[in-house]
């Protein structure tokens, strides 16, 4: 029973109801139940078989009775003390994410592929705990990354106060610095607490080669055996997740000429409007429409015909890198794995494949976008051998983040976000990882790996046919009231739940719908279904949203989560909702439905 006052002087009792098992849930146990009142083991055992076969042992159907009588203690027991389950029973199995989880948990795709044949997930400036101009550095936000399976993490090096040791820091910003080797210490201790695959530092230097010679020293005492660099100056091909596994490796450009940084006034700093992401950017607005953005640059491309030009200092070209193998430190160019650079001139030239060599290239979000419109299929077709990271923006000072489908859908690997920057964005880099057991690699779809008779590639703006669709169906949700104050939604009554679902992924499979609000009731049951007829499956998330009704302020946010549409695993399952910064809520989650058509 939940009491709330009402116009002070009275209160409104409002009786907490358990909700039933759903329709489909009755129609299933019945179903494999064989019309019984009761299921037992063989009976659920044909169950698994047909919805669980991907979970291997966890399938064993002793064993998730078992587990299933130590979470409901009551569950009911034969004579013979063989346990059986009840309609209940049968549904708390379902709502159970322990048991009945959306997604595989096992790394599960073929990891021997060069690592220009996946997705990384990918962090920029890795070490910021908050804004990009006046923040604290430190290797905290770097081990968080770490612990969700990051891969890529992004350190900038400058010459600390006195130029005899290295910082990491966002330069010429008036954020406080962190020590190099207390970062590259904890890299070493948490690099593979989610994931046994490598480890990419990029490093973005701004040393002397003095200190270039320290960075090196570090890292080898740092690192020790799993650090990896090849033999030679530059590679033919990348190796394979799979052959570093338990390996970090070091990715670079050529570092620029040293100049002092010299730190911003404060009155800059506000100028330039470097403050705190307000409620609204940390509830998270809409995902920019790829299309939309690719058509405005298309338009400006018609009526601007400028050269390709670089808006941060995270490129530098082939006569810089000769430089740097004359000036910089020998010790520090051996242990660079990645080349990474960009030669003068126009994307197309920055673009070219070299048949005998292999580098990484960097562009920034809206370079992407303007190369996305006029030199699409050399996009895809460099990311084939070569990797391509897109960084945010210069002007993101709050860490907020883009789009990251123009990226993906082009091929590029590195898709580096601001891991602090929390909203949409984020969560759809959240759930696009959950893929392939969360470990922080995903295999790219063949469809971009593939060259045409006539040198074609894959191209994300051609109108496709719908090759799958996909059924959703929203049962109910649960945990709210015990993860949640009484009067957290409403101070008056039972929060107004309703459901926001919809699609990610390349324009034409972009969506959001969502169910009606369920009035007053901690424990909504919906029991809508939506339908999503889809052209490239194999890139989209399914998003989903609860929020609570309010109808005379801003609807409140009650979970969240993002989950790879090619991963879903058909039937009934419990989905676990998230908060807005990404963690588990304790209790939430959700009962729906999936089916492929």
């Amino acid at each position: 029973m939940g009491s709330y006052r009402y116009c002070i002087c009275f209160t409104r009792k409002f009786r907490w109801n358990e909700a039933q098992p759903p329709e489909d849930v009755k129609e299933a146990f019945t179903a494999y139940a064989d019309g019984g009142a009761t299921m037992g083991s063989d009976h659920l055992r044909r169950y698994l078989a047909d919805f669980h076969a991907d979970a291997g042992d966890d399938a064993d159907a002793e064993r998730v009775m078992e587990r299933i009588r130590q979470l409901r203690p009551r569950m009911h027991l034969a004579k013979i003390s063989r346990p059986i389950l009840a309609l209940e029973d049968f549904h708390h199995f379902l709502f159970s994410e322990e048991l009945n989880p959306p997604l595989r948990s096992q790394v599960h795709q073929d990891m021997t592929a060069p690592l220009s044949h996946y997705y990384i997930h990918t962090g920029h400036n890795s070490y910021l705990t908050g804004n990009q101009l006046s923040s604290d550095c430190s290797d905290v936000p770097i081990i968080k990354a770490l612990k969700r399976g990051v891969r890529v993490i992004e350190l900038d090096m400058w010459p600390n106060s006195t130029k005899d040791d290295i910082d990491i820091l966002h330069g010429r910003t008036l954020t406080s610095p962190v020590s190099l080797l207390k970062c590259l210490k904890s890299i070493k201790e948490y690099a593979f607490f989610a994931s046994p695959y490598p480890v990419i530092i990029t490093l973005e230097d701004h040393l002397t080669p003095d200190l270039q010679a320290k960075v090196a020293k570090m890292v080898t005492e740092t690192f020790g055996d799993i650090l990896y660099y090849p033999d030679s100056d530059s590679l033919q091909e990348f190796p394979s997740p799979e052959a570093l596994k338990k390996r970090i490796l070091l990715s670079t450009k050529p570092p620029k000429e040293y100049l002092e940084a010299k730190s911003l006034e404060e009155k800059d700093v506000n100028s330039q409007n470097g403050k705190e992401p307000n409620e609204e950017e940390a509830w998270g607005k809409e995902i920019p429409d790829l299309q939309t953005e690719i058509e405005f640059a298309n338009k400006q491309n018609e009526s601007n015909h400028t050269e390709h030009s670089h808006d941060e200092d995270d490129s530098a070209d082939d006569d810089d890198y000769q430089k740097m193998r004359q000036d910089s430190s020998p010790e520090y160019k051996r242990l660079i794995t990645i080349r990474a650079g960009k030669p003068k001139g126009s994307l197309s030239d920055a673009l070219k494949v070299d048949p005998d060599k292999v580098r990484r290239v960097s562009l920034s979000e809206q370079e992407l976008v303007k190369g996305a419109a006029s030199h699409g299929a050399e996009l895809v077709r460099f990311t084939q051998r070569n990797l391509l990271r897109i960084y945010p923006k210069g002007t993101r000072f709050n860490s907020s983040n883009y789009n990251p489908y123009i990226g993906w859908s082009h091929g590029a690997q590195m898709v580096a976000f601001n891991m602090q920057g929390y909203g949409r964005s984020l969560w759809l880099m959240h759930g696009f990882y959950k893929a392939n057991g969360g470990c922080g690699y995903v295999k790219k779809p063949d469809f971009l790996m593939k060259t045409g008779p006539d040198n074609e590639v894959f191209d994300p703006k051609a109108n496709l046919p719908v090759k799958k669709t996909l059924k959703v169906k929203v049962y109910m949700g649960d945990g709210w009231r015990m993860d949640f104050k009484q009067t957290h939604f409403d101070a008056y009554s039972p929060p107004d739940f309703y459901t926001r679902v919809g699609i990610a992924g390349v324009p034409a499979d972009c969506v959001m719908k969502k169910t009606k609000a369920i009035e007053d009731n901690w424990t909504p049951v919906w029991d809508e279904e939506f339908t999503f007829p889809l052209t490239i499956p194999e890139l989209a998330v399914l998003r989903v949203e609860v929020h609570e009704y309010d109808m005379s302020e801003k609807d409140d946010f009650g979970g969240q989560t993002c989950l790879p549409v090619s991963e879903l695993r058909p039937g009934i399952r419990a989905v676990p909702l998230f908060d807005r910064k990404g963690m588990k809520f304790k209790s939430v989650k959700l009962l729906m439905r999936f089916e492929f058509v």
